[in-house]
């Protein structure tokens, strides 16, 4: 299995809009919005920030009930496999693919899907991955149950899953790749 991480080649991996303070986060949304106006980026919501922070802390909680390892207050972000989708989502896309034997399990959780659909009071569709993070051992089941969410609902008509999003609760391998 391998991990994704998706960034604007004019920049380098790995740089985290929630290492910042919420005015610095909005202020290069901001330039975001005026430099690559076709990026997804740069359509996110004025609000995104304050929501990204609400389901971090969400995915935080969960992951302390799990016994996950944190070592960091706020997560990175991955894929499991490659995503068309997100690889879209900026005007000059580069990635970094890292095999998952490179990580410390016990500092990842998943969702199946973007963690903010996941746990958002308006999906109410009742399919049994939504509200729920998962560990690595657990992950595996739901992949063998549904699949990738890529492989069978990449552009979003079935539902808001379109990936299964990794949370990197660690620096010590993203440091390798920065």
């Amino acid at each position: 299995m391998y991990l994704y991480h998706y960034y604007n080649k004019n920049t380098k991996p790995f740089l985290n809009l929630s290492d910042l303070s919420l005015e610095a986060a909005n202020s290069l949304l901001a330039e975001i919005r005026r430099t690559n106006p076709n990026s997804f980026c740069a359509k996110r919501l004025p609000e995104y920030m304050q929501n990204r922070l609400y389901y971090e802390n969400i995915l935080r909680e969960e992951f302390k009930k799990k016994g996950g390892k944190i070592k960091r207050d706020v997560p990175h972000y991955m894929t499991v496999e490659h995503s068309p989708w997100l690889s879209s989502w900026y005007e000059d896309c580069a990635y970094i693919k890292i095999p998952i034997e490179e990580f410390d399990l016990e500092t990842l959780s998943f969702t199946y899907g973007d963690s903010h659909p996941t746990f958002s009071d308006k999906v109410n569709d009742g399919k049994e991955y939504r509200k729920k993070l998962y560990t690595y051992d657990e992950i595996l089941k739901i992949i063998d149950k549904y699949g990738l969410p890529q492989d069978w609902n990449d552009d979003g008509t079935l539902g808001p899953e379109r990936y299964i999003e990794v949370h990197i609760w660690s620096d010590e391998t993203i440091n390798k790749y920065r």
